[in-house]
Protein backbone atom coordinates (compact mmCIF):
# COMPACT_ATOMS: atom_id res chain seq x y z
CA UNK A 1 0.00 0.00 0.00
CA UNK A 2 1.60 3.08 -1.31
CA UNK A 3 0.85 5.33 1.52
CA UNK A 4 3.18 7.82 1.17
CA UNK A 5 2.56 8.53 -2.57
CA UNK A 6 -1.03 8.94 -2.14
CA UNK A 7 -0.49 11.51 0.89
CA UNK A 8 2.18 12.92 -1.26
CA UNK A 9 -0.42 13.14 -4.22
CA UNK A 10 -3.43 14.65 -1.94
CA UNK A 11 -1.21 17.09 -0.22
CA UNK A 12 0.31 18.21 -4.07
CA UNK A 13 -3.72 18.96 -4.90
CA UNK A 14 -4.85 21.06 -2.22
CA UNK A 15 -3.93 24.32 -0.62
CA UNK A 16 -1.64 24.99 2.28
CA UNK A 17 -4.12 26.53 4.35
CA UNK A 18 -6.35 23.55 4.61
CA UNK A 19 -5.55 20.90 7.21
CA UNK A 20 -5.47 17.01 6.25
CA UNK A 21 -7.00 14.63 8.97
CA UNK A 22 -5.61 10.95 7.41
CA UNK A 23 -8.57 8.57 8.80
CA UNK A 24 -6.63 5.38 9.97
CA UNK A 25 -10.00 3.80 11.57
CA UNK A 26 -9.51 -0.27 11.25
CA UNK A 27 -6.21 0.31 9.99
CA UNK A 28 -2.67 -1.10 11.91
CA UNK A 29 -0.52 0.96 13.39
CA UNK A 30 2.38 0.05 10.89
CA UNK A 31 -0.19 2.07 8.42
CA UNK A 32 -0.36 4.65 10.62
CA UNK A 33 3.86 4.82 10.87
CA UNK A 34 3.79 4.85 6.88
CA UNK A 35 1.70 7.93 6.75
CA UNK A 36 3.52 9.28 10.74
CA UNK A 37 7.24 8.57 8.55
CA UNK A 38 5.55 11.26 5.65
CA UNK A 39 5.16 13.69 7.70
CA UNK A 40 1.44 13.34 8.47
CA UNK A 41 0.82 14.35 11.91
CA UNK A 42 -2.79 14.66 12.40
CA UNK A 43 -4.97 11.23 12.59
CA UNK A 44 -9.08 10.70 12.75
CA UNK A 45 -10.28 7.93 14.52
CA UNK A 46 -14.10 6.81 15.27
CA UNK A 47 -14.09 4.38 17.92
CA UNK A 48 -12.96 5.17 21.56
CA UNK A 49 -11.45 2.02 22.07
CA UNK A 50 -9.76 1.82 19.01
CA UNK A 51 -8.39 5.42 19.34
CA UNK A 52 -6.99 4.78 23.16
CA UNK A 53 -5.46 1.97 22.33
CA UNK A 54 -3.11 3.59 19.23
CA UNK A 55 -2.55 6.78 21.45
CA UNK A 56 -0.95 4.45 23.67
CA UNK A 57 0.75 2.46 21.49
CA UNK A 58 1.93 5.79 18.62
CA UNK A 59 4.02 8.68 18.75
CA UNK A 60 3.19 11.09 20.79
CA UNK A 61 3.62 14.15 18.91
CA UNK A 62 0.56 12.99 16.52
CA UNK A 63 -2.45 15.32 17.00
CA UNK A 64 -5.47 12.70 17.42
CA UNK A 65 -8.65 14.06 16.04
CA UNK A 66 -11.80 12.09 16.96
CA UNK A 67 -14.16 11.98 14.07
CA UNK A 68 -17.19 9.54 14.71
CA UNK A 69 -20.55 9.97 17.27
CA UNK A 70 -19.69 10.86 20.57
CA UNK A 71 -21.17 9.03 23.22
CA UNK A 72 -21.06 11.20 27.10
CA UNK A 73 -20.04 8.61 28.45
CA UNK A 74 -16.76 7.74 26.97
CA UNK A 75 -15.43 10.90 27.00
CA UNK A 76 -13.23 10.67 29.59
CA UNK A 77 -11.10 8.03 28.24
CA UNK A 78 -10.10 10.64 25.56
CA UNK A 79 -10.30 14.47 27.80
CA UNK A 80 -6.25 13.68 28.29
CA UNK A 81 -4.88 13.40 25.10
CA UNK A 82 -7.56 14.13 22.12
CA UNK A 83 -6.96 17.10 20.28
CA UNK A 84 -9.94 17.73 18.31
CA UNK A 85 -13.46 16.35 18.73
CA UNK A 86 -15.38 16.66 15.93
CA UNK A 87 -18.76 15.62 16.47
CA UNK A 88 -20.17 17.85 19.29
CA UNK A 89 -24.09 17.02 18.46
CA UNK A 90 -25.83 18.32 22.01
CA UNK A 91 -25.10 20.82 24.68
CA UNK A 92 -25.09 17.70 27.16
CA UNK A 93 -22.45 16.52 25.41
CA UNK A 94 -20.27 19.70 25.52
CA UNK A 95 -20.78 19.79 29.07
CA UNK A 96 -19.32 16.73 29.47
CA UNK A 97 -16.12 17.16 27.47
CA UNK A 98 -15.89 20.61 29.59
CA UNK A 99 -16.24 18.51 32.86
CA UNK A 100 -13.77 16.07 31.68
CA UNK A 101 -11.31 18.76 30.19
CA UNK A 102 -11.23 20.26 33.81
CA UNK A 103 -10.46 17.06 35.45
CA UNK A 104 -7.10 16.92 33.31
CA UNK A 105 -6.88 20.36 33.25
CA UNK A 106 -6.96 20.98 29.59
CA UNK A 107 -9.01 22.93 27.58
CA UNK A 108 -10.23 20.64 24.46
CA UNK A 109 -10.69 22.04 20.69
CA UNK A 110 -14.58 20.99 19.35
CA UNK A 111 -16.39 21.37 16.86
CA UNK A 112 -20.09 21.31 16.48
CA UNK A 113 -21.50 18.66 14.17
CA UNK A 114 -24.18 20.08 11.61
CA UNK A 115 -27.12 17.90 10.07
CA UNK A 116 -25.97 19.24 6.50
CA UNK A 117 -27.15 15.52 4.42
CA UNK A 118 -30.59 14.38 3.50
CA UNK A 119 -29.93 11.21 5.26
CA UNK A 120 -31.61 10.32 8.51
CA UNK A 121 -29.03 8.43 9.96
CA UNK A 122 -26.82 10.91 10.49
CA UNK A 123 -26.01 13.06 13.52
CA UNK A 124 -25.83 16.90 14.65
CA UNK A 125 -27.41 19.77 15.10
CA UNK A 126 -29.59 21.91 12.81
CA UNK A 127 -28.06 25.03 11.43
CA UNK A 128 -30.61 27.21 13.52
CA UNK A 129 -29.92 24.86 16.78
CA UNK A 130 -26.55 25.71 16.00
CA UNK A 131 -26.94 29.63 15.70
CA UNK A 132 -29.19 29.44 18.16
CA UNK A 133 -26.90 27.73 20.63
CA UNK A 134 -23.99 30.49 19.90
CA UNK A 135 -25.85 33.30 20.24
CA UNK A 136 -27.20 32.02 23.61
CA UNK A 137 -23.75 32.92 25.03
CA UNK A 138 -24.49 28.83 27.39
CA UNK A 139 -20.71 28.06 25.46
CA UNK A 140 -18.83 30.48 27.07
CA UNK A 141 -19.95 29.86 30.43
CA UNK A 142 -17.60 26.38 29.99
CA UNK A 143 -13.96 27.27 30.60
CA UNK A 144 -12.58 24.14 29.40
CA UNK A 145 -14.04 23.43 26.12
CA UNK A 146 -13.03 25.73 23.01
CA UNK A 147 -15.95 25.94 20.44
CA UNK A 148 -13.08 26.65 17.23
CA UNK A 149 -15.63 25.32 14.60
CA UNK A 150 -18.17 23.42 12.40
CA UNK A 151 -18.25 19.74 11.30
CA UNK A 152 -20.70 18.40 8.47
CA UNK A 153 -20.62 15.31 6.28
CA UNK A 154 -22.31 15.80 2.57
CA UNK A 155 -25.51 13.14 1.70
CA UNK A 156 -23.84 10.02 0.02
CA UNK A 157 -24.86 10.64 -3.61
CA UNK A 158 -23.55 11.19 -6.96
CA UNK A 159 -25.89 14.32 -6.96
CA UNK A 160 -22.81 16.64 -7.27
CA UNK A 161 -24.96 19.55 -7.15
CA UNK A 162 -26.67 18.50 -3.94
CA UNK A 163 -23.46 18.02 -2.18
CA UNK A 164 -22.10 21.23 -3.70
CA UNK A 165 -25.15 22.79 -2.11
CA UNK A 166 -24.78 21.45 1.32
CA UNK A 167 -21.12 22.40 1.68
CA UNK A 168 -21.82 25.93 0.43
CA UNK A 169 -24.62 26.26 3.28
CA UNK A 170 -22.35 25.61 6.03
CA UNK A 171 -20.10 27.67 4.85
CA UNK A 172 -22.67 30.60 4.90
CA UNK A 173 -23.74 29.52 8.95
CA UNK A 174 -19.83 29.15 9.54
CA UNK A 175 -19.56 33.06 8.00
CA UNK A 176 -22.84 34.41 10.10
CA UNK A 177 -21.40 32.53 13.46
CA UNK A 178 -18.10 34.41 12.86
CA UNK A 179 -20.03 37.48 13.62
CA UNK A 180 -20.64 36.60 16.66
CA UNK A 181 -17.75 34.30 17.78
CA UNK A 182 -14.97 34.93 15.33
CA UNK A 183 -12.51 32.55 17.06
CA UNK A 184 -15.04 29.68 14.99
CA UNK A 185 -12.45 29.78 12.06
CA UNK A 186 -12.34 25.78 10.94
CA UNK A 187 -14.91 24.06 8.75
CA UNK A 188 -14.32 20.48 8.70
CA UNK A 189 -16.11 19.34 6.06
CA UNK A 190 -15.12 16.88 2.43
CA UNK A 191 -14.02 13.14 2.43
CA UNK A 192 -12.73 10.82 -0.19
CA UNK A 193 -14.94 11.17 -2.50
CA UNK A 194 -15.67 14.68 -2.48
CA UNK A 195 -12.84 16.57 -0.91
CA UNK A 196 -11.84 18.93 -3.77
CA UNK A 197 -15.52 20.11 -3.82
CA UNK A 198 -15.28 20.65 -0.13
CA UNK A 199 -12.43 22.71 -0.33
CA UNK A 200 -13.68 24.61 -3.61
CA UNK A 201 -16.78 25.41 -1.09
CA UNK A 202 -14.77 26.67 1.67
CA UNK A 203 -13.53 23.76 3.78
CA UNK A 204 -9.99 24.05 5.94
CA UNK A 205 -10.06 20.30 7.01
CA UNK A 206 -10.22 17.51 5.41
CA UNK A 207 -11.25 13.96 6.64
CA UNK A 208 -9.58 10.85 4.40
CA UNK A 209 -9.35 7.47 4.74
CA UNK A 210 -9.36 5.23 1.87
CA UNK A 211 -7.81 7.55 -0.74
CA UNK A 212 -4.46 6.97 1.95
CA UNK A 213 -5.03 3.98 3.45
CA UNK A 214 -6.70 1.86 0.97
CA UNK A 215 -10.41 0.26 1.48
CA UNK A 216 -11.37 -0.89 4.80
CA UNK A 217 -11.89 -4.40 5.33
CA UNK A 218 -14.89 -4.31 8.27
CA UNK A 219 -15.03 -7.87 8.65
CA UNK A 220 -11.70 -8.49 11.17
Amino acid sequence: MPVRENLSSILKNIPGSVTLVAVSKTKPNELVMEAYAAGQRDFGENYVQELVSKQEQLPKDIRWHFIGHLQSNKVKYIASFVHLIHGIDSLKLLKEVDKQAAKNNRKINCLLQVHIASEETKFGFSGEECFDLVKSGEIEKLANVNVCGLMGMASNTEDETRIREEFRGLKQLLSRLQELKPEIKILSMGMSSDYLMAIEEGSNMIRIGSTIFGERDYSK
